[in-house]
């Protein structure tokens, strides 16, 4: 059963608002082109193994996505994590092509694509903490112990896995993503005690998932990039084109001459990921670039969004869409 389903990565809808707001010659665009791509594989291979979750038994297993939990003072992520009444199994997916190598000397991952070699960090060691800090955050959370198994999911069917011959435990924790359900089956014959009640299963999986904080970081500090840099201005749903105009209650676009009742939500939700969760009415004008006051605030208003403070001044908290 999925409990907290997966969802596009907050850091990639940033870099694609980033993009969309910037103009075509902007110097910083081919960075984040190449950030873009990075994270579209990470989440195109998150996605791909949701078929062979599919095939797993939704009585038996609880599936959570995309976790971050606290281990004070800082946090842990995790790809995702199935939860069984006798254990959890940690996934870690790796969406990578070519040839890779587990190098258990230097402890790296170590691809070969083509005629190009590059070195990452240890994926099995990732793992390792994270199953340290989510056996911590059990017990802080008043939880007993239960096994917690872990295992790298490589996403390419035809990526080719290899290590040197005394490392043995590779085969063991790293699979290509068909062997999912298998590697299931094998948890379940190491592991026969029953450590969590059906009750207390759900507590853990509620509570997991009341606790998940999304990390949110500012995309224009890490490219350094000015809120001025920005293109301002309500989008074309249809076109994509900036500045629509604002005729008679409508949204109207010179290019494809057509017309949008509702065009400045996609601005807003920009305004969330590139520059603040809370906005006024000030801001709002001089984003959508609109100089009407009254209609800043009607938007707003409109939307039904938290709010504190009174007149001009007035904040509004945003919501993610997502």
């Amino acid at each position: 059963m999925i409990i907290k389903e997966r969802k596009e990565p907050l850091i990639l809808r940033q870099l694609l608002a980033l993009k969309k707001r910037l103009p075509s010659n902007h110097p910083k665009l081919p960075s984040i082109n190449d950030y873009i791509k990075r994270y579209s594989a990470g989440y195109k291979g998150e996605c791909s193994i949701d078929y062979y979750l599919s095939l797993l038994d939704e009585k038996k297993y609880y599936i959570l996505h995309d976790l971050r939990l606290a281990d004070p003072p800082n946090h842990f992520q995790m790809d995702t994590l199935i939860l069984s009444k006798k254990f959890a199994l940690i996934l870690e997916v790796k969406n990578f092509r070519g040839e890779l190598y587990f190098d258990s000397i230097f402890h790296q991952l170590i691809q070969k694509k083509e005629d190009e070699i590059k070195v990452f960090a240890d994926p099995l060691l990732q793992l390792q903490r994270q199953e340290n800090q989510l056996e911590k955050w059990l017990l802080n959370n008043g939880f007993n112990t239960f096994p917690i198994f872990s295992a790298v999911v490589i996403a390419n069917t035809q990526t080719k896995i290899s290590t040197d011959q005394d490392n043995t435990h590779v085969g063991e924790k790293v699979i290509h993503r068909e062997f999912i359900p298998a590697k299931l089956k094998q948890l379940e014959k190491l592991s026969q005690t029953i450590f969590l009640q059906e009750k207390e299963l759900k507590r853990l999986t509620k509570l997991i998932r009341k606790q998940h904080t999304p990390h949110y970081s500012s995309v224009l500090e890490k490219f350094q990039i000015n809120e001025a840099e920005l293109l301002k201005g309500v989008r074309c749903p249809s076109c994509s084109k900036l500045p629509l105009l604002r005729i008679h209650s409508n949204w109207y676009c010179k290019q494809c001459h057509s017309k949008h009742k509702d065009a400045h939500l996609q601005s807003l939700q920009e305004y969330y990921l590139l520059i603040n969760s809370s906005i006024t009415s000030s801001k709002l004008r001089g984003f959508i670039q609109i100089s009407s006051y009254p209609l800043a605030t009607r938007i707003l208003k409109s939307l039904h969004l938290p709010s504190f403070g009174i007149t001009k001044g007035k904040v509004y908290q945003l919501k993610d869409k997502e």
